[in-house]
């Protein structure tokens, strides 16, 4: 399964974002998308989109985290980076930073595909792919926009 990750739109992205998605089974946005309205190109992709809610987002209707299995792999999503992970989790998606992140920490996987729109310490705009088969992560890769 190959799923499109990114996070901290600010109510806008690089054109050619959603075309770099066509090839995504999901998409999950880790938060700070601010208008609704933003992510009508992804959802016209025809592919499941899960949001979850960041500090700069009023949209009630996307959840402030999100825990999705796929195959076999839990995954915690969020916007802000947690304090504690839901136990069995084998890794959380964050966003908030602006900085993309690979990181084990206590037997956890900490990823951040960066921002889509507004990168700090000098790098350019990102995503990242993340695949999984047979219950493992295979891949993790932060792409530039």
């Amino acid at each position: 399964m190959r799923i499109a990750v990114f996070s901290d739109t600010h109510d806008h992205f690089p054109a050619v974002l959603p075309e770099r998605f066509a090839g995504a089974d999901e998409i999950w946005h880790l938060g700070d998308v601010c208008a609704p309205h933003v992510l009508v190109e992804f959802e016209l992709l025809g592919r499941p989109l899960h949001v979850v809610q960041g500090n700069c987002d009023a949209y009630a209707a996307w959840p402030l985290d999100l825990r999705l299995t796929r195959e076999g792999v839990d995954f915690y999503l969020t916007h802000i980076p947690p304090g504690r992970v839901p136990r069995g989790v084998r890794a959380v998606l964050h966003g908030h930073t602006h900085l993309p992140r690979d990181e084990m920490r206590g037997g956890v996987r900490w990823l951040n595909p960066g921002s889509a729109s507004r990168p700090r310490e000098g790098l350019g705009p990102s995503f990242a792919w993340l695949e999984v088969a047979a219950g493992k992560l295979t891949r993790w890769e932060v792409t530039a926009i």
